[in-house]
């Protein structure tokens, strides 16, 4: 089984190395090595509890220049100047802007749909991480060619009615235009019963983003823990994710925390960052 191959904390620190050695609170922003082809990134999400300015600062604080905005910190209601001053304060501070989301996309409505779409356009997002029904795809399909956006569908796990697996959500856009994908979301893949890895090698090609997390009951969402102290087989995912040459995001979403997740987070990159290490040995 590939969840064997998961690395403990220790191994990590003797196979990473410095990559792990120095503090992580000390770690300046910078790219990912160009030997990775995907981004380890934040879903600002993990972010919820605080505002833009102070949220920016925090991803800087992880090492990453990459970031996943949520409507927290920039607000669908917002004029489009007010979305262009928002999305100059990320470019501004170093941060490289690889999407939205989620957004939720219930209502089979054109107008509706449109408006998410010119949302992203403005605030200088390539791709939503999306939330739709099975009925508002087709229209969803149609407006990422016409504003040349990605969508990532996002699977919410055992809850979600939807889209609860990454197979729900490619059984639906297989046949799709290229810019229509998945955003594969580790823990509630992980809920549902399919194994992850697996998950990602059916994918393909449609794998647009992923969400990482960990937790320590592979079936408990209330589980979630710190990346790298959890049951997740981080190792093996990143393997496949080399292995098939991914170029998208891999985005941290923290959901535990929420009033202080600058630590878990700091530890979380750590530990993928030596994950990352110990694989290129």
């Amino acid at each position: 089984m590939v969840r064997t191959m998961q690395l403990s904390r220790r191994s990590l620190f003797s196979l990473g190395g410095a990559a792990l050695a120095r503090p992580v609170a000390s770690a300046a922003p910078a790219a990912e090595a160009p030997v990775e082809s995907f981004k380890l990134g934040v879903a600002s999400y993990s972010l919820r509890e605080f505002g833009r300015a102070l949220a920016i600062k925090m991803v800087k604080q992880t090492g990453t220049p990459y970031i996943n905005i949520k409507e927290f910190h920039l607000p669908y209601r917002s004029t489009p100047e007010e979305l262009a001053r928002g999305r100059a304060e990320f470019e501004k501070a170093g941060l490289k802007i690889l999407g939205g989301g989620t957004i939720s996309f219930p209502k089979k409505d054109d107008a509706d749909i449109r408006r998410y779409f010119e949302y992203a356009k403005l605030s200088g997002m390539p791709l939503i991480v999306a939330a739709p029904t099975a009925e508002t795809v087709p229209l969803i399909e149609k407006a990422a060619i016409e504003y040349n956006v990605k969508v990532a569908i996002h699977n919410h796990g055992p809850e979600d009615r939807h889209f609860p697996t990454p197979q729900s959500v490619l059984k639906l856009v297989r046949n799709m235009h290229p810019l229509m994908g998945l955003c594969i979301d580790v823990g509630h893949t992980a809920r549902t019963g399919v194994d992850v890895v697996e998950s990602i090698v059916e994918a393909g090609s449609r794998l647009l983003d992923m969400h990482m997390k960990d937790l320590k009951d592979m079936s408990a969402k209330a589980s979630q823990c710190i990346v790298g102290e959890g049951a997740m087989p981080v190792v093996a995912i990143f393997k496949q994710l080399r292995k098939m040459n991914y170029s998208g995001g891999v985005m941290l979403e923290y959901e535990i925390d929420a009033d202080n997740p600058l630590p878990g987070m700091q530890r979380s990159f750590a530990y993928m960052r030596g994950a990352l290490a110990a694989l290129r040995g």
